[in-house]
C-alpha cells in the first residue's frame, strides 16, 4: 500500500535514498542562516520500503507517512519511521499516539515536533 509522507533531507544518513522515491513536492524552509534550513520532500512510498528507510534516518529524527484521508479522518493510518523503529497508528485515536510520542521524547524530540501533520508541505 502506498503512503504519502514527508522526509526532511537533513534527517538522512545518505540523501541518495531520495533518488528511489516518487517525489511530489520539495520545500526549503526560509531560515536566514542556511545551516538552519530544512529541505522537505513530500513523497509517495510503499509501506514495504519503510524498513529500508528506517536504516537511513539519523537518530533523533523521523519521517512520517499517512494513508486514507478523504472526508473521513477516522480511517487515516499514520506510520512514523525512526532509526530502526517503525510505529503505525490511527490519526484520530489520540490514545494510539501515546507510545510513539513517548518514544520520540526519549530521543529528545520536542512535543511540538511530534504533531504528525498530514496535509503535506
Amino acid at each position: 500500500m502506498k503512503y504519502r509522507g514527508i522526509i526532511v533531507e537533513e534527517s538522512l544518513v545518505d540523501n541518495r535514498i531520495l533518488n528511489n522515491m516518487d517525489i511530489l513536492k520539495v520545500k526549503i524552509t526560509s531560515a536566514e542562516n542556511k545551516d538552519d534550513r530544512w529541505h522537505l520532500f513530500e513523497v509517495d512510498m510503499e509501506e514495504n520500503k519503510m524498513e529500508n528507510l528506517s536504516k537511513q534516518i539519523i537518530e533523533g529524527w523521523y519521517a512520517h507517512f499517512w494513508h486514507g484521508m478523504g472526508m473521513n479522518f477516522e480511517t487515516v493510518d499514520i506510520i512514523i519511521v525512526f532509526t530502526n523503529k517503525i510505529f503505525k497508528f490511527n490519526y484520530m485515536d489520540k490514545k494510539t499516539w501515546e507510545e510513539v510520542i513517548e518514544y520520540g521524547k526519549k530521543l529528545n524530540i520536542s512535543s511540538e515536533e511530534l504533531d504528525f501533520h498530514i496535509f503535506g508541505i
